[in-house]
């Protein structure tokens, strides 16, 4: 019992983490058809950065909010002076923003070192919580509800604003929201750095579980690109079922089968590209 209580609160926890990396990786995906391989050297980013802040004696949520800024920031830097020159060239696309990610892991190696830097949660969040008789982790039931808000509140922003309702105009056909007037560029900037914001957040957010350590971008880029392809491209629904759905896979298949877990992590992922390329809640592009 109490196994499977505490793998499964873990595989909520980090559902909930994974949808605040790959919420803005599938909108960035989804709109400006970028695949951002450095995705995941942003989550590494944020996290250091939110090391050092919480190093000088600051607040947790002020390490929160400098790092989705400076990070939020920085990639609409990218996306204006590199991405948005490469408009239309995929392959050029993927190869600078795979080469965007080794530099910032090499910054990142050369700024904090070798050593994993661990990332202290909230004062308030650190008491373990008695649930059903066992102890659990405050902190991570946290991230769980946090992820949900944020959830609820990019739901609002797409659904009940005329910003969000640009972006869904841009996502369905861009060249039909340029001509009616639409700043597609703009929107591309206001994407970006929602997306990378989300990613330095979610490092953040992430650090008292994981801490910062070179390679973290390495391990989290595929499991987000594992969530947005399960989940659909463009689609925040499909990004939060499926971050569930990979926590659940990773937890349950590193605890169960060891020695096959990407095995039982990728397959999800083969049979999607199979027999529904556009995700779990994605739409066919015509």
């Amino acid at each position: 019992m109490q196994f499977w209580l505490i793998q499964t609160l873990n595989s909520l926890a980090l559902g909930g983490l994974l949808f605040l990396l790959s919420s803005g990786f599938s909108l960035i995906f989804g709109l400006l058809r970028i695949p951002n391989l450095a995705h995941g050297a942003l989550f590494m980013l944020g996290a250091y950065l939110g090391a050092t802040v919480l190093a000088q004696d600051l607040p947790f949520w002020l390490a929160v909010l400098v790092a989705g800024l400076v990070v939020g920031l920085g990639g609409v830097v990218v996306e204006r002076l590199l991405l948005r020159r490469l408009a239309g060239n995929e392959q050029g696309q993927v190869l600078v923003t795979l080469g965007i990610a080794f530099i910032l892991a090499d910054l990142c190696l050369l700024a904090w070192g070798g050593d994993p830097i661990p990332l202290a949660a909230p004062s308030g969040m650190r008491r373990p919580l008695l649930l059903f008789g066992f102890a659990f982790p405050t902190y991570r039931l946290a991230v769980l509800v946090l992820a949900l808000i944020v959830a609820l509140l990019l739901y609002l922003l797409m659904e009940r604003t005329r910003l969000g309702a640009m972006i869904r105009a841009g996502v369905d056909d861009r060249e039909m929201a340029r001509a009616t007037g639409i700043r597609v560029s703009y929107l591309f900037g206001c994407v970006f750095f929602l997306g990378a914001a989300l990613a330095g957040i979610g490092g953040v957010i992430g650090g008292p579980i994981l801490s910062a350590y070179p390679g973290l971008d390495a391990d989290m880029l595929p499991l987000a690109l594992i969530v947005v392809i399960l989940g659909g491209v463009g689609s925040l629904l499909g990004a939060l079922v499926g971050s569930f759905i990979v926590g659940f896979l990773y937890n349950f298949g590193t605890a169960f089968f060891p020695d096959f877990a990407y095995v039982v992590l990728f397959l999800p992922m083969v049979l999607a590209l199979g027999f529904k390329p556009e995700g779990l809640f994605g739409r066919v592009r015509t």
